[in-house]
């Protein structure tokens, strides 16, 4: 008994390292090639942009479901990340603690998060942040669009959820399609883009 015990341990622990190993793929891909330059994943969800390549600032504003406007003016000289979900994406659900665990990581680094929700009311958005531990606000995009718009024809948020890294000059840096599934990559494309020349 003792043995099959220790076997069924041996079997969890090299699945949870499997699991391990199968989430960092893309980070172990990133960082083996050259990552200055533009580069795209295997599996096309990930996106990063050479800094010479990102072309003009993009500009956005929107309401935020705690109340008042934000806009890409406010956060000039600050990396921002912007992921576009809604209460009802399970995917979203899945990466909402990922995305949090960043923020709290890299908010005193100086990044900003912000949600984009892209079908609910601030009542809905609130609630989902609150029952995911989510503590950055997100803006309301239902009503007007306005946050999709934006990012149309220079580099969409063309599956929900999408993550968009910005630049400290308002330059989207990275594109992460659908669910985050190597948290560590977002990461280490967000030392990237912090470690650049802000002006």
């Amino acid at each position: 008994m003792k043995r099959l015990t220790a076997i069924a341990m041996s079997a969890a622990a090299l699945l949870a390292l499997a699991g391990c190993s199968s989430n960092d793929r893309l980070a172990t891909e990133y960082n083996s090639g050259d990552t200055t330059g533009n580069y795209v994943s295997s599996d096309g969800t990930t996106r990063t942009i050479a800094a010479a390549d990102r072309g003009a600032p993009i500009s956005w504003s929107g309401t935020l479901d705690t109340g008042g406007t934000v806009s890409s003016a406010d956060y000039r000289g600050k990396v921002v990340v912007l992921n576009f979900w809604y209460a009802d994406c399970p995917p979203c659900r899945l990466e909402a603690p990922n995305l949090e665990k960043l923020n709290q990581q890299y908010s005193s680094k100086g990044v900003v998060f912000l949600g984009v929700n892209k079908t609910d009311t601030g009542p809905t958005a609130i609630s989902f942040e609150k029952s995911h531990g989510v503590t950055y606000p997100s803006i309301l995009d239902a009503a007007t669009g306005s946050m999709t718009v934006a990012f149309t024809g220079k580099i969409s948020a063309n599956a929900v959820p999408t993550t968009l890294i910005i630049d400290a000059k308002g330059r989207v840096a990275a594109r992460f399609s659908g669910l985050i599934t190597s948290p560590s990559l977002v990461g280490t494309v967000l030392d990237s883009t912090l470690a650049e020349p802000s002006s």
